[in-house]
């Protein structure tokens, strides 16, 4: 679904990176010239001098948000505003990104095809995890990839896991990837994983350097939901290499496609898989 009516953006800028400030003044400037009034977060306005909003009361007032930055960056954006189901555009200050794939060179022109509907709006698949202890419920996000690991290098993790509240698998290595379609080219594809079509309905299940052999990575169906218990003292929950949260043998982690997606801008000329084959070096 596009936008109608675009009156106001929020930006948010790549942390530690003050020297994005003439970049953001340009990108206002751009914006304000075709009548989108423009606010910054209070971390990003912080950082770069300029007074900001609080990051909920920006995502309130936008119609949509603007990251520049790469493809961290944008992942935390879509992650913080995943409530106000904005529509978010990723600027790379620096490589092309796989998902911030706008150059600011191009962000002037790209308004004017914005405000004629001249872009696409990717939909994309996330992951929603529930995490229960004995004393609370706990509930997140991930954009790319939710994985278990050990939490010290010193000894392997064992995971029980169980599939529609049926036994699936044990697992013995170094932990597990659970990855969307669009995160299947982050971590997933470095332990070995499978590269999912971006607007699939399903996510990847991939051990970590597993210790038998015959554990291999697992495409599930997007309407599956997977429960994942540690067997050992303790484990590490790693939200999109972002957020960590600990666990011991009580807990339980309920893992499973959310149920709204993301919602990614894009210019009508992008192709997922020309970007592919630019990152990964294939047919050279």
């Amino acid at each position: 679904m596009k936008l109608n009516n675009i009156k106001t953006v929020g930006i948010i800028l790549r942390p530690s990176t003050p020297e994005l400030k003439e970049m953001f003044l340009e990108a206002k400037h751009l914006f304000e010239s075709n009548g989108i009034d423009v606010l910054i977060d209070h971390v990003s306005g912080g950082m770069i001098g300029i007074m900001g909003q609080p990051f909920e009361i920006m995502c309130q007032k936008s119609d949509f948000l603007v990251t520049i930055g790469g493809d961290g960056t944008l992942i935390s954006a879509v992650r913080r505003s995943y409530e106000f189901q904005l529509p978010v555009l990723g600027i790379h200050a620096g490589k092309l990104g796989f998902l911030a794939d706008l150059d600011f060179v191009d962000l002037e022109n790209f308004i004017q095809k914005l405000l004629i509907g001249d872009y696409n709006v990717d939909e994309r698949a996330m992951l929603q995890a529930t995490i229960t202890t004995k004393n609370s419920v706990s509930h997140i996000v991930a954009f790319n990839d939710i994985v278990l690991t050990r939490p010290s290098i010193a000894k392997m993790i064992r995971l029980e896991t169980s599939l529609d509240g049926k036994p699936f698998n044990t697992y013995y290595g170094d932990g597990v990837v659970l990855s969307t379609p669009t995160g299947s080219t982050a971590y997933n594809l470095s332990a070995g994983g499978p590269v999912l079509l971006p607007h699939s309905n399903v996510f990847a299940l991939t051990p970590i350097c597993p210790h038998s052999l015959t554990q291999r990575p697992a495409v599930l169906p997007g309407h599956f939901e997977i429960e994942m218990k540690t067997l050992d003292a303790s484990a590490l929950v790693i939200v999109d290499g972002q957020d960590m949260i600990e666990i011991c043998d009580t807990d339980t982690v309920h893992i499973k496609l959310a149920s709204k997606n993301a919602r990614l801008i894009h210019r009508t000329e992008f192709n997922y898989f020309e970007v592919l084959k630019e990152k990964l070096g294939w047919g050279k």
